[in-house]
């Protein structure tokens, strides 16, 4: 080909010569050195080629390459699954250096270091001839544990015939319930998951493990501690909600309850006791009033507080998401036994010295714990509420100050006299007009006083003042998104549906892209709590469908970014990403001096999100670092940028760095 086309300038020849490459790999003369070898006599042609190289190549590193014809090539594939295969193969210590060959000899490419892999199309093409090779080194000649650990890395990253083979392997080895290959294969669900290059990619393997899994659960939870608990961390990772609903009574029958339980009593392992608890909260959530009862009795919440430790924050969001469910099945009943065993002052304790976003699952809990349990207990003091952050303090300052005995105040003007007053062109009028509409607002819960607000000019009213850009009017504009924010907070749904009608999100975008940092901190505090309030998915709905996420990675540090990510679900994280949103903030970065303020804020609202498992969180935040990698190859301020990434990502995990 090369010779056929050293002179060749016109583009067609090339073109069509590039779309036949696959044609003449198989019959194009290999290079001229090659064919006056005797022993050498099948390269000439391309693959022939690839075969002498192979000739030449150390033992271990031609089995290694042959065994990644199982894999699926048509994506970057990462390195853990690599070391996955050669584990089946020799001795893991000796991977870098059997890889390290297949680079050299341009066999496999790294895309980053340590990270992710790729061929070439041809080598690739090549790999195709050797499937079958490949599947029987690595299943067929295989024992039945190094058989067991592979199977699900092939399930994820296969070749899609591989994928069967692995699939019906995974199903046999599950059915017939021989209890340390089990182990083995739910370890290696675990890990192969995590390995995931996006939460796409996540959930598709997710929901094919589920099919898997699902129907042999209660068999697996009939089995020894090890086995269970190793089950459960694979429920966490792999049921949803309907698959609880599902499999509940499957697990009921055979006493999941009490042998969880028995879990979190007898191991010490936090990883094993987050997801027993995780899967005792869940059977709580989705069963019936029995199940709710029997699951109070014995989880040992003692345990739960315990993990609440500010020492203990790798663990935070797993038992934060198991109060929440079990707040959500018991109610009342769930937290006063919570009261009992002190877990809100852990909380509290939580809220003084822990980290944002221990503070912000700390919040959270609190927040559902007074709304059921009332502030009776007298855990949260107005001293301890004045040493909160902000963010705190509004949302739980009712709370503290319901019983409170306060000094009466006069007596409140009518709505149509506050009314009249903010429709006034006079400044000082429309700001004590806001006074007093705050003391309204409080009332907003009730059906009629919201019913009267909103059938008023008052929202549209406030929508004026917002867009007023007089520098005299900044008190009058920042009041108004003080009311905004409180009829959000108080009115939910209904109100957030009226400010739509009148492009107050909008607006508060603007605001918050003025120069002037009380505007921008009011805007913020008020679009924050109505992300966060009852109809907060109507407001990150528009956001999303109307191209206002654009302005909102310029605005305030992206901190809206980062209240989007905590309130949306995994559709809103891929919308995120398709929008580039990371490499935005990289920009923005690059334009800033590259502390990596923005990219960890992104990080720091993954770490947030409601919807999110621990698994899933982990997968996304390994897809923002490649992102982040990618656009910064190469800069100056690359280096500092990804240690910042490295220190969130490893802050309470143990120590754990980024490669």
């Amino acid at each position: 080909m090369g010779k056929a086309l050293r002179k060749e300038k016109r583009a067609e020849k090339w073109e069509k010569a590039i779309s036949n490459l696959s044609t003449y790999a198989t019959c194009a003369p290999g290079p001229i050195s090659y064919i006056n070898e005797k022993e050498a006599e099948s390269t000439v042609t391309i693959f022939g080629s690839l075969e002498f190289s192979l000739e030449v190549m150390p033992m271990d590193s031609k089995r290694l390459f042959i065994a990644l014809a199982a894999l699926s090539w048509a994506e970057p594939v990462p390195e853990a699954c690599l070391e996955a295969i050669w584990s089946v193969l020799g001795d893991e210590n000796l991977f870098s250096l059997t890889s390290r060959k297949l680079t050299e000899g341009s066999l496999l490419m790294e895309v980053e270091p340590n990270s992710l892999y790729q061929v070439h199309d041809m080598v690739s093409l090549y790999l195709d001839s050797k499937t079958n090779e490949s599947v029987k080194t690595l299943l067929n000649d295989s024992n039945a544990e190094k058989m067991a650990f592979i199977s699900p890395w092939l399930f994820i990253f296969g070749k899609e015939t591989v994928k069967r083979i692995s699939e019906q392997n995974i199903e046999l080895s599950l059915s017939l319930l021989e209890e340390k290959q089990a182990v083995i294969i739910l370890e290696a669900i675990n890990q192969a998951l995590e390995a995931s290059m996006s939460i796409s990619e996540y959930e598709a393997s997710r929901a094919g493990f589920c099919k898997m899994l699902g129907p042999e659960i209660a068999n697996l939870m009939s089995g020894s501690q090890d086995l269970i608990a190793v089950s459960s961390v694979a429920i966490t990772n792999i049921f949803t909600n309907a698959d609880y609903s599902e499999y509940l009574l499957s697990l009921e029958t055979v006493g999941a309850i009490e042998k969880l339980a028995n879990i979190i009593e007898n191991c010490e392992e936090p990883l094993n006791q987050t997801n027993a608890f995780t899967v005792l909260a869940k059977l709580a959530e989705f069963g019936n009033q029995g199940t709710t009862v029997e699951v109070l009795q014995r989880i040992p919440m003692c345990k739960l507080a315990d993990l609440l430790s500010p020492r203990a924050e790798e663990w935070h969001d797993t038992v934060c998401a198991t109060l929440m469910s079990l707040i959500k099945a018991g109610k009342s009943k769930a937290v006063e036994k919570m009261f009992d065993f002190e877990v809100d002052r852990s909380l509290i304790k939580l809220l003084e010295t822990g980290s944002d976003i221990a503070q912000n699952h700390a919040i959270v809990i609190l927040k559902a714990f007074y709304e059921l349990g009332g502030s009776a207990n007298g855990s949260l003091q107005p001293s301890t509420l004045n040493l909160l952050p902000w963010q705190a303090r509004l949302r739980l300052e009712k709370f503290v100050l319901i019983d409170q005995n306060t000094l009466s105040s006069p007596k409140p003007q009518t709505f149509e006299d506050v009314l009249h007053k903010l429709l006034d062109s006079n400044e000082k009028l429309v700001l004590e007009a806001t006074q007093h509409l705050i003391q309204i607002i409080d009332e907003v819960e009730e059906s009629r006083i919201r019913d009267m607000i909103l059938r008023s000019p008052l929202v549209e009213r406030l929508s004026e003042l917002l867009q007023n850009g007089q520098s005299d009017q900044n008190s009058v504009r920042s009041e108004s998104a003080f009311i905004l924010m409180k009829l959000a907070s108080s009115g939910g749904e209904p109100c957030i549906k009226k400010f739509l009608e009148h492009d107050i999100i909008t607006e508060l975008i603007k605001m918050m892209q003025c120069k002037i940092p009380e505007l921008q901190d009011s805007a913020y505090t008020a679009l924050h709590h109505m992300l966060f309030s009852n109809g907060g998915n109507l407001v990150l709905t528009q956001i999303l469908q109307t191209g206002l996420i654009e302005r909102l990675v310029h605005s305030m540090e992206s901190k809206s970014v980062k209240d989007i990510l905590e309130v949306g679900n995994k559709m809103c994280l891929e919308r995120l990403f398709s929008l580039q949103v990371v490499e935005k903030l990289v920009k923005i970065e690059k334009g800033t001096g590259g502390s990596g303020e923005y990219v960890v804020s992104f990080l720091k609202g993954i770490s947030k999100s409601k919807h999110l498992t621990t698994a899933e969180r982990k997968v996304a935040k390994q897809q923002v670092v490649r992102k982040v990698k990618a656009t910064f190859k190469g800069h100056k301020f690359e280096t500092r940028v990804l240690a910042a990434l490295d220190d969130c990502i490893s802050e309470g995990s143990k120590g754990k760095r980024l490669q």
